[in-house]
């Protein structure tokens, strides 16, 4: 059983590897066609925690009851967010993805209410303007995955007033994307289309993938790589602007 499981990881560590040095869309798009059946097992492996942090996160700060509120799960792979929300009485919720072999994987959950193919970065979501209560974007947030430039179609279906829970890595190979991803989100708020709540920093966030991962930005004692879970809520056009972010983790985490 553990040389099973060692079996396991090291398959899971190569594969995950290999994905995060695809920098090219059309080259990630093509292993995530061949992935799509093992891509669970493989962050399991990897204790994967993005998908039950940023859920935990977005709970405690969403007003009313979960049953209520409709959300956006973007770039939703496999179902690993939705299983987090229905977990935790989310009923109403709407997936895309970019891998048509990944949203059949999600389909098959049964949590979504409906599924789109949406390469975002490229076309805009399929949503109207101030659909959602919440939208939530986790593990996406990478090079060759959602550019930058993307951010703000999360905003647009987002209601007035709605959040928008984001996650990325911060470990050394995407420290580069991370910087221009803080530069976007914080020139956002400068505009005052959101206002951030919550910037919080994981250390445990996945195993890293090989010893090039481990340095500035890892948690090297473990072997684990870091991460950030952002929360921002849309701005009505009344809201006065001006309160400070947080960088604290959500209570009882």
């Amino acid at each position: 059983m553990a040389q099973e499981e060692g079996r396991s990881l090291s398959e899971a560590r190569s594969r995950v590897g290999v994905l995060h040095g695809i920098t090219d869309l059309g080259d990630k798009l093509h292993f995530y066609k061949r992935w799509a059946p093992d891509y669970d097992q493989d962050v399991a492996a990897l204790q994967y925690r993005a998908p039950r942090l940023a859920v935990d996160c977005l709970t405690q700060a969403l007003p009313g009851p979960p049953h209520a509120a409709l959300i956006l799960d973007v770039a939703c792979g496999t179902g690993l967010v939705a299983a987090e929300l229905q977990a935790r009485g989310f009923l109403q919720l709407h997936g895309v993805d970019g891998s048509p072999e990944m949203l059949e994987q999600a389909r098959a959950r049964g949590f979504y209410q409906r599924l789109s193919l949406c390469i975002l970065g490229q076309e805009p979501l399929p949503s109207s303007e101030g659909t959602f209560d919440a939208v939530l974007i986790v593990g996406a947030l990478s090079d060759g995955q959602v550019p930058c430039s993307a951010i703000p179609e999360l905003l647009r279906v987002t209601k007035p007033g709605g959040l928008v829970c984001l996650t990325t890595r911060t470990n050394p190979s995407n420290l580069r994307y991370q910087e221009a991803l803080e530069a976007t989100l914080d020139g956002l708020e400068r505009a005052g289309a959101w206002q951030r709540l919550v910037a919080w920093p994981v250390d445990r966030w996945e195993l890293a993938t090989s010893e090039l991962e481990v340095g500035p930005g890892t948690s090297d004692c473990d072997g684990f790589i870091s991460g950030i879970v952002y929360l921002y809520r849309k701005q009505d056009v009344a809201q006065v602007e001006g309160v400070r972010p947080s960088s604290q983790p959500p209570a009882d985490l």
